[in-house]
């Protein structure tokens, strides 16, 4: 299902593609677009990508035109999952910045436009970060707020790597960067901290962001743990200049 409304003279302004995969979002996708409204000042389009033309999150996206940026809902052709969803939306992109973000409230939509400033800057990464100083979490499992913290915690001491989260999805990225280092991940959110570990390998531009990240108040959360935690772990030794191989086991391998 893509938006029928037509594109306007603003499309030509656009200075960035917000990519927001969504599954069942029907409860807050429309309080997350009039956030965007409110907070984002910059010209951007919206693609809202589901996996199917069933997703109960296209149910209350019946008036795209009222919202003050361009909004499309499109279903995806490529693998089911997150990391599916963000590389279709990626490829439909228009523009040469895209930001990746949630569609269930969790992110600062207030952070859009530095996260593009920043790109368009010379970053081929800017992250929204909930680690550093100005920066927090609000809510959310603990277990889960351990891992993400510690293991970015890591990536920065011992890696070297710039930022202080490099697990949170809330990125923005510049559209050549992924076009040149390609985008391997499918499962889960993992994306992101592929492309940011491919940033660090390869010595480019990273910034970051202090962001306020709060915890759904509707529905559950979709990210599942056990099943991708072995694909984040083979980004964060990749960061460490590590490489899996085939059969699984670490080899290094020089930048």
């Amino acid at each position: 299902m893509e938006s029928t409304r037509p594109r306007d003279s603003r499309l030509k302004k656009t200075r960035a593609s917000l990519i927001v995969p969504a599954k069942n979002e029907e409860a807050q996708i429309n309080a997350f677009l009039e956030r965007l409204d409110e907070t984002v000042s910059i010209v951007i389009e919206v693609i809202i990508v589901v996996d199917t033309p069933d997703d109960r999150t296209l149910i209350p996206l019946n008036n795209l035109n009222r919202f003050k940026h361009t909004v499309s809902a499109v279903v995806s052709t490529y693998d089911p999952g997150p990391a599916g969803a963000i590389k279709f939306g990626i490829d439909s992109a228009k523009s040469e910045i895209v930001v990746v973000m949630m569609a269930d409230g969790s992110d600062d939509s207030r952070n859009v436009d530095d996260l593009v400033r920043l790109v368009e800057r010379g970053c081929v990464v800017a992250a929204a970060s909930r680690y550093m100083p100005g920066g927090q979490q609000i809510g959310g499992p603990r277990f889960k707020k351990f891992l993400s913290k510690n293991s970015s915690r890591a990536l920065r001491w011992f890696a070297g790597l710039g930022i202080h989260d490099a697990t949170n999805s809330f990125k923005a990225y510049s559209l050549p960067f992924i076009t040149e280092v390609g985008i391997e991940s499918t499962n889960g959110f993992e994306v992101g901290l592929e492309l940011t570990a491919k940033a660090h390998r390869r010595k480019n531009l990273i910034a970051e962001v202090p962001t306020i990240w709060i915890d759904r108040a509707f529905g559950e959360s979709k990210f599942q743990l056990r099943k991708w935690l072995p694909h984040y772990l083979r980004w964060f030794v990749f960061a460490f200049g590590i490489k899996i191989n085939r059969m699984g086991r670490f080899t290094w391998k020089k930048s």
